[in-house]
């Protein structure tokens, strides 16, 4: 070993591994097809609280995903120390939406394939995976379920309560129940017939009906 290779910098070799014009090319691309997969996430997101956040990360993360690609197709030493390093990183946020977990790998997926040199390829499944998503995640059933929290004083009420809100819908049934002294409460899962809610007021005044709350929902029910 000579005098000037103790100074010598291994890490300077890596500065033209990769070329400024693919870094700005697949970066630009990244960028556009993050956006692409947001603008499709804020089409089909149908939860109770739309997170502008998530649809930020997606973008973030196809742009980092096609840069940590980046640098390892240019090092295959660099790959094996990325492996191990990615290998012990954990995230704890929970997914609350599955279709979340979709975009999640989709957006991981686009910047792997277009770092990779795949750009029509990266192109083309984005594209044809965001009609997917557009035509069948923004499917609506004809009729829109909704959630009837009803409390009553008894059982007799109670048989009375429901025996009106199976002629007033198109369908009726019992998600839960909870009956203590004085007082039955039901979470009930309707179909109404029409956009007519007027139905709610009517039962709150059957005698023995201490209350009626209508409330809309997306069909995933916790109970």
């Amino acid at each position: 070993m000579t005098f000037s290779d103790i100074f010598k910098s291994s890490f300077l070799d890596n500065v033209n591994a990769v070329t400024i014009l693919d870094m700005v090319l697949a970066l630009v691309l990244a960028f556009g097809l993050g956006l692409f997969i947001f603008f499709i996430y804020k089409k089909t997101y149908a939860g109770v609280m739309y997170s502008s956040g998530f649809g930020v990360t997606l973008v973030a993360l196809t742009m980092i995903t096609t840069l940590v690609i980046l640098a390892v197709t240019s090092n295959v030493v660099l790959s094996l120390g990325m492996v191990g390093a990615l290998s012990i990183v954990r995230f704890r946020t929970a997914i609350k939406e599955p279709l979340d977990i979709a975009f999640l790998f989709w957006a991981i997926a686009a910047g792997i394939v277009l770092a990779a040199g795949m750009i029509p390829l990266a192109v083309f499944g984005s594209v044809l995976i965001g009609v997917i998503l557009l035509i069948f995640a923004n499917r609506r059933s004809d009729t829109k379920p909704f959630i009837v929290v009803l409390r009553c004083d008894d059982h007799e009420s109670e048989e009375k309560a429901l025996a009106f809100l199976r002629k007033q819908t198109k369908r009726c049934s019992v998600k839960s129940k909870s009956a203590q002294k004085g007082s039955v409460e039901l979470n009930l899962e309707v179909r109404l017939l029409d956009d007519n809610t007027d139905f709610i007021n009517a039962l709150s005044d059957m005698a023995g009906v201490q209350s009626a709350v209508l409330v809309s929902y997306n069909g995933d029910y916790m109970g």
